[in-house]
C-alpha cells in the first residue's frame, strides 16, 4: 500500500475529505519522526513501539574488492509490533 492508497483507506473510513486526510497522515508521521530525533519512544498500545535503536561498528567487505573496511556505528529506528497488531495479522 502507497501512502497516497493509505491516504484515501482514512478518508473513507474517517469521513475527513482527502486533503485533510493527507495532512493528518503527513502530522502523525512528522510527530513520530521529531520523537525519535528526541530519543523518545512513540508506543500505541495494542498496535507497537517505535523507538531508536544503537547498531555498533562492525567489519564488513566491498562487495567489488573484497577489500576489508569498518562499517561505523549508527542509530536506526526499529517497530516493535504490539500484541493486539500480531492478532490481527495472525
Amino acid at each position: 500500500m502507497t501512502k497516497s492508497e493509505f491516504v484515501d483507506r482514512v478518508a473513507s473510513q474517517s469521513g475527513l475529505s482527502k486533503k485533510d486526510a493527507g495532512s493528518a497522515v503527513d502530522a502523525v508521521i512528522s510527530s513520530i519522526e521529531d520523537a525519535l530525533q528526541s530519543g523518545e519512544e512513540v508506543s500505541f498500545t495494542g498496535f507497537g513501539k517505535f523507538h531508536v535503536a544503537s547498531r555498533g561498528a562492525r567489519e564488513g567487505r566491498n562487495p567489488r574488492t573484497g577489500e576489508s573496511m569498518t562499517i561505523a556505528a549508527s542509530k536506526v529506528p526499529r517497530f516493535t509490533a504490539g500484541s493486539g497488531l500480531k492478532k490481527a495479522v495472525r
